[in-house]
């Protein structure tokens, strides 16, 4: 290692002319990369409503529709309106009622409950169905939202997911930028009042931003990432990767006094010291972003493998690009280097003398804590949290509001049932609780009238010759109690006159989604657990080790995530499932690091308490700093962010990163203490060569 701190400063300067270099591929990659911003989209794609979404796709040429409510039209304006739809590109067809009721359809003999449903008499408001021959988040879709907005202005207000999905892209777009230089700047304060040069931390978050855009530039090579991790990868790159800057600057003096004059040696062995610690540091972070690869639900896969691959970038990062910097910057640090603000915190006399009641506060706090984790509600209706000056947001609350609709769920079914078969499910689909209305072929001309007489765009919609599509418009909105019973209710009526019927749209694939997380919440955590229990027994060389270690972050945890349950806050579903394994894997450097400083200090022959004190003293000023430039990194975007999903994540992780500080600085040592003997007898090298009496 020391031959290659020696080899990384003496090719410095072609290191850092390389490192910019490869600044253009990689941010090319980045500006290429397409953003998905459709959650459902990460659903398996074996499940029934996913190869529902997938038949309507192949089959009608139909991957998304929008329900719109149109206002202040007559008739004759909703035609024209029509027909200009008709003409953007991707617009499949249009369905509203005075398509339906054409000419060759007597208006006499179409069901009253159609004319209710889908038009309202005291506003004059009307339902508009537009259908695209693209997926519900493709480009071309979200265009043709685009231009329909342009076209209809607020008269016709597009609801559905790819109208949320379309507001979510205009958000994103404005807002990523923001969060970067929120989380930079507001880390770049608390660097600047916790070290000793203001320079310092703009070498930091240079020197980390060049390998965040390596890190977002190489997600090109999958083809796209979601949203969320376009939104968090820079952050939490940041915020999990700052330590290890912060480690090679402290080596880095630290080599400084023990060789003075000589900086480019002194750099050889910090870069030495922080490949040896950083790596294996590194090791349980990446760890917890890997679990989130088990998940059913693939977008874990998605921020997992790019935030693992953002930690190993940070970490090549940190031992070669920059050391470079900081010796080719090194009289313009002198330059500015001033009195650390932070105060030197001697914590700990004070925490072994009271060890005993931090250790009731773990034993009175854990139930609670653990109580309320497991009863934090969670909310999976993605337009709920969104700003309600957005269209789609409006549009959903217009079309609550006048018409008393929700959701919207799609049925496919054989279209050779018969129409007798087919008239009578859709009559008990109308029977079902919350049901609005259920529009098919059948339903609109009753069994009565022949198919011949329907207007050949009305049958292309709803009748493609193989299957029959069936509209149902609910009352209930996506993701709730509601609606999940709908769809079981609604499943139980079409399976008893056909297996092989579907039920797909944005409610039953919420509930698929409920029923997958839920289950990849259990996943998540228990190998997120495993995997670093076993780094930390491999890396400590000890049996106790990993259950302290693991049981005071879990600790944390608990009581971060069981906050919500006693404010009576409601998070995002994707928090439950991913918070506990980041902030174990980011969080738990912070006590591997006062660990391996107990170890060393038993090893040398100190006492209990003395060895315990000593960690802990020496520990804090960068388990602080770490925690501090964390918080910061995180809170600042958490406070920001117009999406409620990113922000609760980013204010979790904020919380996360303090309540850890505070285990780990208080819990954790009084842990020593009591189970001194244990560690001593289960755990290599830490017995002292010289007994001392305590």
């Amino acid at each position: 290692m020391i031959k290659l701190g020696k080899a990384i400063v003496k090719l410095r300067i072609p290191i850092l002319i390389i490192s910019f270099l490869l600044l253009i591929p990689t941010g090319i990659g980045y500006l290429n990369t397409r953003i998905n911003y459709d959650i459902l989209s990460y659903l398996p794609g074996d499940i029934e409503t996913m190869k529902g979404q997938d038949i309507l796709l192949e089959e009608f040429g139909t991957g998304a529709f929008s329900v719109c409510v149109i206002q202040g039209m007559e008739e004759k304006q909703i035609t024209i309106l029509e027909n200009e739809l008709k003409d953007v590109d991707h617009v499949k067809d249009v369905l509203w009622y005075g398509a339906i009721a054409d000419i060759s359809v007597p208006i006499e003999v179409l069901p009253t409950e159609i004319g209710e449903a889908l038009k309202d008499a005291e506003t004059g408001s009307q339902l508009m169905i537009v259908t695209f021959d693209t997926s519900m988040s493709a480009d071309e879709t979200l265009n043709a939202i685009k231009e329909i907005r342009g076209l209809t202005q607020k008269q016709c207000l597009l609801s559905g997911m790819s109208a949320v999905v379309s507001d979510i892209k205009i958000i994103c777009e404005s807002e990523v930028p923001i969060y970067v230089a929120i989380a930079g700047g507001l880390s770049a304060l608390v660097l600047a009042i916790t070290m000793d040069s203001f320079l310092i931390p703009v070498i930091f978050l240079l020197s980390i931003g060049m390998a965040i855009i390596y890190n977002l530039g190489s997600n090109f090579i999958a083809g796209e990432i979601s949203f969320i991790t376009q939104a968090l990868a820079a952050v939490l790159q940041l915020a999990v990767t700052m330590d290890y800057s912060i480690f090679l600057w402290h080596s880095y003096q630290e080599n400084q006094e023990r060789y003075p004059g000589d900086k480019k040696r002194a750099m050889s062995h910090a870069i030495s010291q922080t490949i040896t610690s950083v790596v294996g540091s590194s090791i349980t972070t990446i760890a917890g972003f890997l679990a989130m690869c088990f998940m059913t639900f693939t977008l874990g896969m998605d921020l997992g493998v790019v935030m693992a691959k953002g930690v190993v970038f940070g970490v090549i990062g940190c031992v070669t690009i920059l050391p470079s910097m900081i010796l080719v910057m090194d009289k313009a640090i002198e330059k500015t280097r001033h009195k650390a603000l932070l105060p030197n915190f001697e914590l700990g006399k004070f925490v072994t003398k009271h060890f005993w009641v931090f250790i009731i506060v773990f034993l009175v706090v854990i139930g609670p804590a653990f109580y309320g984790q497991n009863h934090t509600q969670v909310y999976y209706d993605l337009m709920g949290t969104l700003p309600e000056d957005l269209e789609s947001v409006q549009a959903g609350m217009s079309l609550e509001d006048t018409f008393e609709m929700g959701a919207t769920h799609v049925i496919l079914a054989d279209a050779n049932m018969s129409a007798k078969d087919a008239y009578n499910m859709e009559k008990e689909l109308q029977d079902v609780k919350g049901v609005k209305l259920a529009l098919g072929l059948d339903a609109v001309v009753g069994p009565a009238i022949p198919k011949e007489l329907v207007p050949q765009h009305i049958k292309d919609v709803l009748n493609n010759g193989k299957y029959q599509m069936i509209y149902v418009m609910s009352e209930y909105k996506t993701g709730t109690d509601e609606v999940n019973e709908q769809c079981d209710a609604i499943r139980k009526i079409i399976k008893g006159y056909d297996e092989s019927i579907m039920l797909i749209g944005e409610a039953p694939c919420t509930q698929d989604l409920i029923t997958i997380t839920d289950q990849d919440f259990k996943t998540v955590s228990a190998v997120s657990i495993i995997l670093i229990f076993l780094i930390i027994a491999i890396v400590l060389k000890s049996v106790s080790l990993p259950v302290i270690l693991v049981s005071v972050i879990e600790f944390a945890i608990f009581i971060n995530m069981g906050i919500p349950h006693y404010t009576g806050t409601v998070l995002p579903f994707i928090a439950s499932i991913v918070i506990g394994t980041i902030q174990l894997g980011a969080t738990v450097d912070y006590a591997i690091l006062m660990t391996n400083r107990y170890k060393r200090e038993r090893s040398k022959g100190a006492g209990k308490k003395e060895a315990i004190e000593i960690s802990l003293n020496t520990s804090l000023p960068s388990v602080m700093v770490s925690a501090l430039s964390f918080f910061a990194a995180t809170f600042g975007v958490g406070v920001y962010s117009s999406i409620d999903m990113i922000s609760s994540l980013c204010v979790l992780l904020a919380r996360g990163a303090i309540i850890s500080l505070f285990v780990v600085v208080f819990i954790l040592p009084a842990m020593f203490v009591v189970f001194d003997k244990l560690i001593l007898h289960t755990s290599i090298g830490f017995k002292p060569e010289k007994q001392t009496n305590n």
